[in-house]
C-alpha cells in the first residue's frame, strides 16, 4: 500500500519518494515553523519579531516564505544524507535527494510532534527524525545508520544541510571547533541609517552542530559539489571533505564520518541546525539539547505540548479515514494558526479573527483575549484596521496596506462560535482602550462595527467594496469609491442578524431591532439589484457593469454571494433551491466546489488581479476551501446534511489511490485550494496548493462539531441536533464542553424528531442544560430514518442528469454516500466526478 495510517491514525505513512513527490509534512512551535518533503527538501521559518530565514536559496531571492504549489530544484534548501560504501563507491542518499538512487525501501512517516523518514538501500539502512523544541528556534535531527548485511561493512556518512545564499554584503562560514559544528555568518543588508539598529540584533547566523565530532567537513557549497554536482559532489567521492573555509562564498554545512560497521551494528548522531545571534547562544543551545537526554527531554516535551491541542470531539464513524483526520489531524491544525497566528506580526483581521475562532474549540482563554486585542486597534469609525498588530514596533505590510471593507462583519461571525461554546456573555461588558485612546466595551465596539457596516453602503443599499472585501485580489471593482460588493452586502446582513441575537439576549431591544431592520434593508437591495434569476451577482464595478451573472462567460457564478445569501436569509427557499441547483451544476467538481466559474482566461480590468492568476489556481476558480466551507456550512444551517457531508468529504484527500496521486498531498491537512479548471485543464485539477495555512479549518472542525455531530452550545447547555449523511446508521462521538465530557452514541431509529436518553430517561428537549464540570454524561440519542431526498437534491439530481452528468456527484448525495477506497469516474466529461459502487458507497 504506497499511503496508509498507523499508529491508530496518529501518523501517516508513505512508501514510494516518486508517487507523490512533494507529499510534506510540518512542525511548529512558537517561534519557528518547517515544512518538509518526503524527499528532503524544506522550508522553515523563524520570528525576530519578523519572519526570517535561516536557510536560504543559492541565489539572492525575494523576501517570501510560502508559496503555493512551491517549486523544488536540485538546489532548493533541505536536509539530506549521502551514503558512500568505501568499498565499491557506490552512493545513495537519503532521504532522496539529491543522489535520487533507486532505493530497496523508502518510508516517509509523518507524526504531529515529528517526522522520520527510513531508507534502505545497499544492505544499509538510514533513518531520519526531525523534531524541534517547544520554546527555542532550532531543528534536532537524529541519523542513524545500521548494516543489514551479514558482512562487516565501511561506509562514510555525510550529513549536508545547504544554507545557502546568506547576504550579498557579506556571509562566511567556517569550522569551530570549541561548539563542534559549522558556524555560518552574515549581515542582513540595508540601505538606510536607521535600519542599522533595527537589524543590529538579529540573529545572522547560522548553525550546524555535531554531538560526535566528525572525520571531516566542508563549509564551502562551491568547493563540496566541485565538478560532480549534487548528485556526485566531488568532495564526496574523496576519501575526506576538505576542511575549507567560506569567504564571502556561499556557505554550507557538511560532515563526514568514516565508520565501520559489523553485521547488524547500528550507530546514531544527533545534530542541532538553526540561527543564533553570536556564539554563547550556539553554546547555550548546544548544552541544553545536545545530548541523548537533551533529545528525549525536549521529544517529551514537545509532544506534550502538541497534545494541548487535541480539541474537543473524537468521532466514530463509518468513514475510518475521516475519524484518523478529524480525530487527529484537523484539530492539530486548527491549534497551529491560533497558536501561531501564522507565524506573522500582523496578521490579516479577517484571518485573525477566524483562526481564533477556532481556538474556541480548543483554548477559549486564547479566542478571548484575541476579540479583547482585536478591539484595541478598533479605529473611530467603527472600521476594524486591515491587519492586527501582535508586536511592538510591528507594522501592517503587503495585503494589509491595501484597503478593504470585509473585516467588521467577522466579529459577529466568530463572536457566535465563542458564545455557544462558552455562554461568557461577561466578556461582552469588558472595558477596552481603542486605537484613539477612548475606552468603551466589547458590547460597544461591536455596535460601533455594525454600525460603520450600515454606513459602508451607496444608495442603493449595496455595501462598497473599496479595493477588496474576502476576496483580495479582486482590488479594482471599487477602487475608483464606487464599486460594490454583492458579497460583502449579504454578508453584512448576515453578521447584523448574528448580531441582533446577541442584542436579544442582552435585553437590548432597541438595538436588536436597528439590527434586525438593517439586516432587511440588505436583504431588500441584494434581491433587487443583484438577483439574476438563479443566483446572486458578485457585484458591481465602478463603472455600474454587474457581473457575476448569467450573461457573463468567465465569472458567471460565484459562490460566496449564494453561501451567503442562504444564511442571511436573503436567499429564500426557492431562491435557495435555485442556488443549490446552479451551484451543483456548474461549480462542483470531483475535488470539491470552485470559487467561481469559468476561471479568467486574461485580465478584466474592472475586476482586478484576481483575473491576472492562472485559470483554476488560487483565487481564479480553484476549488478554495475556505469559500467551499462556508458553502458546507451553510449546507448545515438548512438541513442539507447529505449534500453538506458530501463536500466536507471532498477536502480530504483520498481515500482512493488515483485521487492521492492526483492531489499529491497527505491527508493530515486541509490546503487553501485545490486547483479549479477541472474542465479546462483536467490533468491539473485537484492539484493541492500545499499551503497549511487557510481560514478553512476553524470552520471544518465547526461543521464537524456543530453539524455533523449536531452537537452545539447555546446560553443553558448543550443542544442535540445530528446531520448524519442519510445512509449512515449510527456515529459515536466524544465531546468536551464546558469542562464536562459527553459520550453520545446516535443511532437512527422510528422517531420523529431527535430524541435524547439520559440516566434511562428520555429529556424533554434535545437539549442538556445544568452542565457540570469535570462530569462525564453518557447519552443515547435516536435520530428519524432518513426515507425522503429535499427538494433540494432532488432538484441538482434532475439538472446533473439533464446535463449529461452521468452517474455524477448528485447520485451519491442524494444518497448521503460517505466516500470509500475505489476508482475516480466521471462520464461525458461531467464535473461531478464520483460514480456509486454496487455496495452503495460514493467512490471519488
Amino acid at each position: 500500500m504506497m499511503l496508509r495510517p498507523t499508529h491508530n491514525g496518529e501518523r501517516y505513512e508513505l512508501t514510494s519518494p516518486t508517487a507523490m513527490p512533494k507529499a510534506d509534512g510540518f512542525l511548529w512551535n512558537q517561534k519557528m515553523m518547517i515544512q518538509v518533503t518526503c524527499r528532503g527538501y524544506a522550508t522553515a521559518q523563524f520570528m525576530q519579531p519578523e519572519p526570517a530565514k535561516y536557510a536560504h536559496a543559492p541565489n539572492l531571492e525575494a523576501k517570501t516564505f510560502m508559496q503555493p504549489e512551491q517549486s523544488y530544484y536540485s538546489h532548493h534548501p533541505g536536509r539530506f544524507v549521502y551514503i558512500k560504501d568505501v568499498e565499491t563507491g557506490n552512493l545513495f542518499s537519503a532521504p532522496y535527494e539529491p543522489v535520487r538512487a533507486p532505493v530497496n525501501r523508502f518510508n516517509f512517516s509523518v507524526g504531529k510532534s515529528d517526522i522520520v523518514w527510513t531508507v534502505e538501500h545497499l544492505d544499509i539502512r538510514v533513518e531520519m527524525t526531525l523534531s524541534l523544541p517547544t520554546h527555542d528556534v532550532a531543528e534536532l535531527w537524529s541519523i542513524k545508520v545500521t548494516n543489514l548485511s551479514k558482512r562487516s561493512r565501511k561506509i562514510c556518512v555525510y550529513p549536508y544541510f545547504p544554507m545557502g545564499n546568506m547576504s550579498w554584503m557579506n556571509q562566511s562560514a567556517e569550522w569551530d571547533e570549541d561548539l563542534c559544528g559549522i558556524v555560518a555568518s552574515s549581515v542582513t543588508p540595508y540601505q538606510k541609517a536607521e535600519d542599522y539598529f533595527k537589524n543590529k540584533y538579529l540573529k545572522d547566523k547560522t548553525y550546524f552542530l555535531c554531538e560526535t565530532e566528525p572525520s571531516s567537513w566542508e563549509t564551502m557549497q562551491q568547493e563540496f559539489e566541485g565538478e560532480g554536482g549534487l548528485q556526485a559532489p566531488s568532495s564526496v567521492m574523496a576519501d575526506s571533505l576538505g576542511d575549507g573555509d567560506a569567504r564571502y562564498e556561499t556557505p554550507t554545512a557538511a560532515v563526514q564520518y568514516k565508520v565501520a560497521l559489523k553485521s547488524g551494528e547500528e550507530r546514531e548522531y544527533r545534530f542541532l541546525f538553526g540561527p543564533a545571534y553570536d556564539e554563547e547562544e550556539i553554546l547555550g543551545m548546544r548544552e541544553r539539547y545536545l545530548s541523548k537526554e537533551g533529545f528525549a527531554k525536549s521529544a517529551r516535551d514537545y509532544a506534550a505540548y502538541i497534545e494541548k491541542g487535541r480539541g474537543c470531539l473524537k468521532v466514530d464513524t463509518p468513514d475510518k479515514d475521516v475519524d484518523n483526520f478529524v480525530n487527529n489531524w484537523l484539530p492539530r491544525q486548527v491549534y497551529y494558526h491560533g497558536d501561531v497566528n501564522r507565524l506573522t506580526t500582523d496578521p490579516q483581521t479577517r484571518n485573525y479573527l477566524q483562526d481564533n475562532m477556532g481556538m474556541t474549540f480548543i483554548k477559549p482563554e486564547v479566542a478571548r483575549k484575541a476579540f479583547l486585542l482585536a478591539l484595541s486597534q478598533q479605529e473611530s469609525s467603527g472600521a476594524m484596521p486591515d491587519g492586527i498588530l501582535l508586536a511592538e514596533g510591528a507594522e501592517l505590510k503587503y495585503i494589509n496596506q491595501i484597503p478593504h471593507t470585509d473585516h467588521c462583519v467577522w466579529l459577529p461571525v466568530t463572536l457566535d462560535a465563542y458564545l455557544a461554546e462558552t455562554a461568557d456573555y461577561d466578556l461582552l461588558d469588558e472595558e477596552v482602550e481603542t486605537a484613539d485612546g477612548k475606552i468603551s466595551t466589547v458590547f460597544e465596539g461591536f455596535c460601533r462595527a455594525m454600525d460603520y457596516l450600515l454606513s459602508l453602503r451607496d444608495e442603493r443599499g449595496l455595501s462598497y467594496i473599496a479595493q477588496g472585501d474576502w476576496c483580495d485580489p479582486m482590488n479594482m471593482v471599487g477602487y475608483k469609491g464606487k464599486g460594490v460588493s454583492g458579497w460583502l452586502t449579504v454578508a453584512t446582513g448576515y453578521a447584523l442578524n448574528l448580531w441582533a441575537s446577541v442584542c436579544e439576549h442582552q435585553g437590548r431591544t432597541k438595538s436588536a431591532a436597528k439590527y434586525r431592520a438593517g439586516a432587511l434593508e440588505t436583504k431588500v437591495s441584494a434581491n433587487k439589484h443583484l438577483w439574476d434569476g438563479d443566483w446572486f451577482g458578485r457585484g458591481i464595478t465602478d463603472n455600474n457593469v454587474t457581473f457575476g451573472i448569467k450573461r457573463d462567460k468567465e465569472g458567471r457564478i460565484w459562490l460566496n454571494p449564494q453561501t451567503y445569501s442562504i444564511l442571511s436569509g436573503a436567499a429564500n427557499k426557492e431562491q435557495t433551491t435555485k442556488i443549490i441547483t446552479e451551484v451543483e451544476k456548474q461549480l462542483n467538481t470531483p475535488y470539491g466546489v470552485v470559487m467561481f466559474a469559468p476561471p479568467f482566461s486574461k485580465m478584466r480590468e474592472d475586476v482586478g488581479r484576481v483575473t491576472q492568476k492562472y485559470a483554476g489556481s488560487a483565487e481564479n476558480g480553484s476549488v478554495y476551501n475556505h469559500a467551499a466551507i462556508f458553502y458546507v456550512y451553510s449546507l448545515y444551517s438548512i438541513g442539507e446534511s447529505d449534500l453538506a457531508y458530501f463536500h466536507l468529504r471532498q477536502m480530504l484527500p483520498g481515500p482512493s489511490e488515483k485521487d492521492y496521486l492526483q492531489r499529491g498531498q497527505l491527508p493530515t491537512y486541509i490546503p487553501n485550494y485545490y486547483r479549479g479548471a477541472y474542465h479546462e485543464y483536467p490533468r491539473t485539477a485537484g492539484r493541492s496548493s500545499r499551503l497549511f495555512n487557510t481560514g478553512t479549518i476553524p470552520w471544518v472542525y465547526r461543521c464537524f462539531i456543530e453539524g455533523l455531530c449536531g452537537l452545539r452550545g447555546d446560553a443553558d447547555g448543550l443542544t442535540i441536533k445530528p446531520q448524519l449523511p442519510s445512509a449512515w446508521e449510527g456515529i459515536k462521538v466524544t465531546r468536551l464542553f464546558r469542562g464536562a465530557t459527553f459520550e453520545v452514541d446516535i443511532q437512527r431509529s422510528n422517531v420523529k424528531e431527535v430524541k435524547v436518553k439520559y440516566e434511562g430517561r428520555f429529556l424533554p428537549e434535545a437539549r442538556f442544560t445544568d452542565v457540570s464540570s469535570g462530569k462525564t454524561y453518557r447519552l443515547s440519542v435516536f435520530v428519524p430514518q432518513s426515507n425522503q431526498i429535499s427538494c433540494v437534491i432532488r432538484s441538482a439530481r434532475s439538472n446533473s442528469a439533464s446535463n449529461g452528468a452521468s452517474n455524477g456527484a448528485s447520485n451519491g448525495v442524494a444518497h448521503g454516500r460517505a466516500p470509500s477506497n475505489g476508482t475516480n469516474g466521471t462520464s461525458n466529461g461531467s464535473s461531478n466526478g464520483t460514480r456509486r459502487a454496487s455496495n452503495g458507497t460514493v467512490r471519488r
